[in-house]
């Protein structure tokens, strides 16, 4: 073999691999256009687009640290706490994550909520603390007709933190529902299940409230079917000088037969006394800080064995402090002094809240 050969050989065993090569050539694929995420502002502000659907998705919640302190505990009861340490205090926190979704249909707005917490503290037996997490909302939504587990009427109270103006445990619950709601005037019914010891009872409420103008009106009523007990109550809410002025006033015709001898529970729906008659003013100093003064006065608060109404009185009286911080970071501090034929003592609590 010559040199010439062997040349040609090479040469010919190189293109013979370069032709390979450009038979095996890798060809990069187009990368995919991006989907952004897109702003919904059909519903309000903070909803954005699901990608790939015309579902409108808001996240949010809050943190909450609070400091509760008073002569006689747990704050969460109502004009009749339990009676325990006159030295009172336990501090909670709380996480909660609000999820929203909705969408328009040929049917209306439909709209999902779920809404959980995790809370640590609420030492409210004097034990340890304890660490829970619970559905604080739960519903499905389309036009009016709403079901699942969301807060009634009875939850709207009156600014400030000294209203005793429903039962402090049946604000929420699993309900079915129909509400209308129009520029001046909306109406509501729904049942409620109610749950006992004993079984599962039913409930019924109804509302009708109107604006007109400053002024704004509700009138709601309910009634225990376990218990055989109802509950009326109507609300007014006025915009007057620098704040809003609200007052209520609640009927309660009883706690149910044999109350006392427990084959019956009490009225669900406002089982505090059997008149109550609250009001508070919500005094806007500034942009940042609101005061807030209120009262609360409850007549025949005790039930014989009948479940009548009878007995004494109970009052509270106090002031609720607003102060936004900063956008997003509030603090609320409220104190109030009450008096019943238990006990008269102090309750107050500290509470910073980031919302997001």
């Amino acid at each position: 073999m010559n040199i010439k050969s062997l040349l040609l050989g090479s040469a010919a065993a190189l293109a013979a691999v370069s032709g390979a090569q450009a038979a095996d050539a890798i060809v990069a694929a187009e990368p995919e256009p991006m989907e952004y995420v897109r702003v919904c502002d059909a519903f309000g502000t903070g909803y954005f687009y699901i990608p790939g659907t015309e579902t409108c998705l808001k996240i949010g919640g809050y943190v909450r640290f609070e400091m509760q302190l008073g002569q006689t505990g747990p704050l969460g009861a109502g004009v009749y706490p339990v009676v325990g340490d006159d030295d009172y205090w336990d501090a909670t926190g709380r996480a909660q994550l609000d999820v929203t979704a909705k969408s328009d249909t040929e049917l209306g707005t439909l709209t999902s909520v779920a809404s959980l917490r995790w809370d640590y503290g609420n030492n409210s037996v004097w034990t340890d603390n304890s660490n829970s997490v619970y559905i604080n909302e739960a519903y499905i939504q389309l036009g009016g007709f709403k079901v699942g587990r969301f807060y009634n009427p009875w939850d709207k109270g009156l600014n400030g933190e000294q209203d005793a103006i429903a039962s402090s445990n049946t604000t929420r619950m699993n309900s079915i529902g129909y509400f209308y709601t129009g520029d001046t005037f909306s109406a509501g019914v729904q049942v409620d299940e109610l749950s006992r010891s004993t079984g599962q009872e039913v409930g019924v409420e109804a509302i009708v409230s109107a604006k007109f103008g400053a002024v704004a009106f509700d009138l709601l009523g309910a009634y225990d079917f376990g218990a055989e007990e109802g509950a009326i109550r109507a609300l007014v809410s006025a915009g007057v000088g620098p704040g809003t002025l609200q007052a209520a006033v609640v009927y309660s015709t009883g706690l149910g037969e044999d109350f006392a001898l427990g084959s019956q529970f009490n009225n669900a729906y406002y089982d505090e006394g059997e008149w109550a008659l609250a009001a508070s003013y919500a005094f806007k100093v500034n942009d940042k800080l609101t005061l807030t003064p209120g009262a609360t006065y409850v007549w025949n608060t005790e039930v014989d064995a009948d479940g009548d109404w009878g007995g004494d009185d109970a009052w509270r009286a106090g002031l609720t402090v607003d102060y936004k911080i900063v956008e997003g970071f509030s603090a609320k501090t409220s104190v109030d002094y009450n008096e019943n034929s238990v006990t008269e003592y102090w309750r107050g609590f500290v509470r910073l809240d980031r919302t997001f």
